[in-house]
């Protein structure tokens, strides 16, 4: 599912450039004005494990707005100034992100310190399971035998992976503003410790469930998940599909799935109109539950300060229901 920025909005981006739209790192950082650093990150997890760390001593921006589908994001001439003019910048790196790779190209990266999440863990490919619809490109290629495997964004879903992707933040930012580190660390330290924490939460649920399958009647952006913990799953499409309608045969296969191993809770993920997940409800009695993959918050949770914890925490209650 690759997704490229319009030449006509690069264009627009270098044009603001050269004109002097940017700032060097000398007047971000300096000044009576404004001595923070400033951190631009692409969606909500790196976003909020900043400012875990940073605290008040950073400028951190989200460019995705809340309640916004993070797949089909697109950056506005406002949001390239943004990244031009940041000294840390975080994102996914996956084929979503396309669009991120030709701005970067077109900029003066030299003083910007960059962060790609996928390169801080140990990225997998996307999988189809039994009863998956595959996007129609992905299938074309594969019978083909052209293109080359996507691999799954969704890093963060996984507590484990989450730590590393925090220490990643936490060094670059010790390595930017050397004057703040001994903060960044001591706040790295304790949200590390909470992710220890959630981590055996998630362990100890799955450790005594009685079953290890989960369904969502939905796209599907757990694999990390799953894999950390040892889940096998059973969704409708991988997680960065562009899908929205199943077919019959999809449906009829997560509804025969619940019945077979009478599987009590069928998931969705956040911003779904739910739909399908109400579908295979009614034919199977199995309760609707959401499990929050933190692409995006909404805007009243976003203004509230809901964060990666609060929502993580939220899901060991829904996991355990699910298992039991």
């Amino acid at each position: 599912m690759k997704k490229t920025i319009s030449f006509a909005l690069i264009t627009l981006m270098i044009a603001l450039v050269m004109t002097g739209c940017g700032q060097s790192s000398e007047q971000r950082t300096g000044g009576e004005a404004d001595e923070k650093i400033s951190i631009v990150a692409t969606v909500f997890p790196p976003y909020d494990f900043a400012r875990e760390i940073a605290a008040s001593k950073a400028n951190i921006t989200m460019l995705l707005p809340p309640a916004s589908e993070s797949h089909s994001f697109e950056p506005t001439p406002k949001d390239i100034i943004e990244i031009q003019n940041c000294d840390v910048f975080i994102y996914v790196g996956g084929e979503s992100d396309e669009w991120v790779n030709e701005v970067l190209e077109s900029m003066d990266t030299s003083e910007m310190k960059i962060i790609t999440l996928m390169d801080c863990v140990a990225a997998v490919p996307e999988e189809v399971v039994s009863g998956m619809e595959e996007e129609e490109e992905e299938s074309t290629e594969e019978s083909t035998g052209s293109g080359e495997p996507e691999y799954d964004e969704h890093v963060w879903t996984s507590p484990q992976n989450a730590k590393l992707i925090v220490q990643k933040i936490s060094d670059a930012l010790c390595e930017v503003d050397r004057a703040n580190s001994s903060s960044y660390r001591e706040n790295t330290a304790a949200y590390q410790t909470r992710l220890d924490e959630l981590d055996t939460k998630f362990q100890a649920v799955v450790d005594g469930a009685v079953r290890k399958t989960i369904i969502f009647g939905d796209r599907f952006p757990f694999r990390y998940f799953a894999d950390t913990y040892g889940l096998t799953y059973f969704a409708a499409f991988p997680g960065c599909s562009t899908e929205t309608e199943p077919s019959a045969a999809t449906v009829k296969f997560l509804i025969d799935k619940i019945n077979e191993e009478n599987i009590p809770v069928v998931f969705h993920i956040e911003l779904s109109n739910e739909k399908m997940a109400n579908t295979i409800s009614e034919a199977t009695g199995a309760k609707v539950l959401l499990l929050h993959a933190s692409h995006n918050i909404s805007k009243a949770d976003f203004e509230s300060g809901v964060s990666y914890l609060d929502i993580m925490t939220q899901n060991v209650d829904a996991i355990k229901e699910a298992l039991n």
